[in-house]
């Protein structure tokens, strides 16, 4: 029986020491797993970096090139994180076996008293994780909020320059009458080009242009060439005209409405044919000196056009004596009222109330042919929308100065005619002698055969 519990007790601590050993072994695999993934995970980080400079080097646009550089940031931040989680394993294995060690020392030493110490502050590994992945994803947030802020300045500085550089095109849309289609005017829409394949819209440049403050610099770019339109449609028949849009900044200052309405009086000859439109928002909060520019503009032959209406409570005289001759409504706006909804002014009475105080009606925003036959049972006698034309770019010589008329050729006088010798005093001069006939050349053979006949 001795003998007995002595190999049991060799087995057991056999076992024990051949457990040690292999949980050894697993830690140390473990350790090294650990260490190749940071290896591997460095080596990704150093690509990445080499991925950045070659996307730096590349020949493309600062607008395509802003998405890349997010990209990569996007994955910098990601393989960091990855680093930072595989760290904290290491050290979360580091901290389990220093309490194991703690653990196994303080069983050998039980029987000792333990001598006072200053209590040991336990961390929750969950909490720190948890605390980390937060302080992590804040850093991310942060790197992809500048990316996009970096991205965004650079597109407003390509904007900036394109307007510098009067990269400003100019698209027209006809206003045709109904119901029989004829155009009779058309309004300008302005388009930025940045290169040969970029073409932005207003609703893609104007906040930048308006942020940084331009919006009086492109509104006085717009009216140049609306007015060089304005001098080629006068030049034709049917009275067509060109309307126009000014900013919401312009509008707010007298000085940029000062320095537009310097632009028209220069061009007074060419306002006949130009309309400008202008929001109902806008035309409401007007403050007395706009409104007094705004008479002088309309005095100098100025027309203007009420646009984006947000409701009918229209009043026509009122709206006559500012200069408004056209009221611009969506045809959206239009149908809700005919279908019942409350308003001050009836859809359908809204064109006759307007004609009245010479104002005309244009249905705005038109998409179909049930639209169109909705607003010609609404009594509106212009429209305006994609269902008659998609706006459509100008032609290179609208823009182009008219050639020099030539002055026109004076006859030479003719000569005065002489006077007569007997009105002056002299003899008359005698005729010149006739001409004496040349004599006929005969051959020697003719003047041979008369001589022996």
């Amino acid at each position: 029986m001795a003998l007995g519990l002595l190999l049991a007790g060799g087995g057991w601590l056999g076992s024990a020491w051949i457990t040690q050993r292999l949980a050894l072994a697993q830690r140390e695999q473990v350790l090294a797993g650990i260490g190749e993934v940071k290896v591997r995970l460095a080596t990704n980080a150093i690509r990445l970096d080499a991925l950045a400079k070659r996307v730096e080097q590349l020949p493309m646009r600062d607008v395509d090139a802003a998405p890349a550089r997010a990209a990569i940031n996007e994955l910098t931040a990601e393989v960091g994180l990855l680093g930072d989680l595989i760290h904290q394993v290491a050290t979360t294995l580091a901290d389990h076996d220093a309490a194991l060690a703690t653990m196994q020392s303080r069983v050998a030493s039980a029987a000792e008293p333990a001598p006072m110490s200053a209590p040991l502050v336990v961390i929750d590994p969950e909490a720190a994780r948890q605390e980390r992945l937060r302080a992590l994803a804040t850093e991310r947030a942060e790197t992809a909020r500048q990316a996009r802020e970096q991205a965004e300045a650079e597109r407003a500085a390509v904007i900036s320059t394109a307007l510098s550089e009067g990269k400003v095109e100019v698209y027209l849309q006809p206003i045709v009458q109904l119901p029989q289609r004829r155009t009779r005017g058309y309004e300008a829409l302005v388009r930025l080009r940045l290169d040969e394949n970029t073409l932005l819209l207003p609703h893609e440049f104007l906040p930048v242009i308006e942020e940084r403050g331009f919006g009086p610099t492109l509104d006085a770019l717009v009216l140049t060439r609306a007015l060089a339109i304005a001098r080629h449609l006068g030049s034709k028949e049917g009275g067509l005209f060109v309307s126009c849009n000014f900013s919401t900044a312009t509008w707010g200052s007298s000085k940029a409405l000062a320095t537009l309405a310097r632009i028209l009086e220069k061009y007074r000859e060419h306002t006949g044919h130009l309309i400008v439109e202008m929001p109902q928002s806008v035309f409401r909060g007007l403050d007395p000196t706009s409104l007094g520019l705004l008479g002088a503009m309309s005095a100098n032959g100025v027309r203007f056009a009420l646009d984006q209406l947000v409701d009918l409570r229209l009043d026509p005289v009122s709206l006559f004596d500012r200069g408004i001759r056209f009221v611009k409504a969506p045809s959206a706006l239009l149908t809700a009222q005919a279908d019942g909804q409350a308003s001050d002014i009836a859809a359908g009475d809204l064109s006759t109330l307007l004609a009245r105080a010479s104002i005309v009606l244009i249905a705005d925003e038109v998409e179909n042919d049930p639209a169109v036959a909705d607003m010609i049972e609404l009594g509106v006698t212009m429209g305006q929308g994609p269902v008659f034309s998609p706006p459509r770019p100008v032609k290179p010589d609208v823009f182009a100065e008219p050639a020099p008329v030539p002055a026109p050729t004076v006859p030479a006088p003719e000569p005065a005619p002489s006077h007569a010798a007997e009105i002056i005093g002299y003899p008359v001069p005698a005729a010149p002698p006739p001409a004496q006939a040349v004599p006929e050349r005969q051959s020697f053979r003719s003047v041979l055969r008369r001589a022996t006949a």
